[in-house]
């Protein structure tokens, strides 16, 4: 069976230890928190010489059960680059977004939607299709990160293959009181970005009648490949996706990565952040 490995597990080291079962491991995703909840606790401070005392940072740490190899079709068991990146822009939008009501899709293990759950007081919804137990996993990973959170996190079934007149009930209303949308490293096959494309159509469709418009925030990881058909090197997954949207009545907008890093991985220039609106 072929399987595939996240490269963030070579290049930092998150602590793994194994569960008992031996199938997966718990590792420590470690941040800093922002600036300025260091100067609203208080923690500058002058020594005995009445020098100013510049305090560390404080930190902090997500704990995740997850699986380190996995094949294609469970590579949500996983952690990918794109979800801290993601997480990294939730923290430096924090007052931007403290009373939104956030959707995460294809949320993975969940560090994405906990992250967002640190700084929002509102409520957040954590959602990926039901494959390996996944769901399971990640009401664990919530329960696990508990005391971290100001938030609310709901973790609810979206299979983005599933037909728009099957979706239960308590998803559609669930999308109607969003006013976030976020997603990272979620398109890795045709069939799939087709599949996500129709389901980002959905959701700006229905902010329209609501009055409640959606802004989507996509992070991604381009997979850089050489072809011989194009003798080049190129991203296939994030191009297609370029132009299964090129004619969407969509605002697209790639956001500059200059953001402050937040948690410990290698911001790659492979990286890409997105932010899409309808018109």
């Amino acid at each position: 069976m072929f399987t595939v490995t996240s490269e963030i597990y070579s290049e930092t080291n998150y602590q793994p230890t194994k569960t008992e079962d031996g199938h997966k491991v718990v590792s420590k995703f470690r941040f800093r928190y922002p600036d300025e909840t260091l100067e609203r606790i208080g923690l500058t401070s002058a020594d005995k010489d009445g020098d100013l005392d510049v305090p560390r940072p404080r930190r902090g740490v997500i704990e995740l059960e997850h699986s380190v190899a996995t094949e294609l079709k469970l590579v949500g068991l996983q952690v990918w680059r794109g979800a801290l990146l993601l997480a990294d822009y939730l923290f430096s939008q924090r007052q931007q977004l403290a009373n939104k009501t956030i959707m995460e899709l294809g949320a993975g293990v969940g560090l994405t939607s906990i992250a967002a759950a640190i700084h929002n007081s509102g409520k957040v919804y954590c959602t990926d299709v039901d494959l390996g137990c996944i769901l399971k996993l990640i009401r664990g990973n919530v329960q696990r990160n508990a005391s971290l959170l100001r938030g609310q996190v709901s973790v609810l079934e979206f299979n983005f293959l599933i037909p728009r007149e099957e979706q239960a009930p308590e998803l559609l209303s669930a999308i109607d009181a969003s006013d976030v949308i976020l997603a990272a490293d979620v398109i890795y096959d045709d069939t799939l970005t087709d599949a996500f494309v129709a389901v980002l159509d959905q959701i700006l469709a229905r902010g329209q009648p609501t009055g409640r418009p959606k802004t989507i925030y996509m992070a991604l990881e381009k997979r850089v490949v050489f072809t011989f058909e194009d003798c080049d090197a190129v991203a296939p997954m994030y191009e297609y996706f370029l132009r299964q949207t090129a004619h969407k009545p969509w605002k697209l907008e790639h956001l500059p990565l200059d953001f402050p890093q937040y948690f410990d991985y290698d911001r790659c220039r492979q990286l890409i952040l997105m932010r899409i609106t309808s018109r």
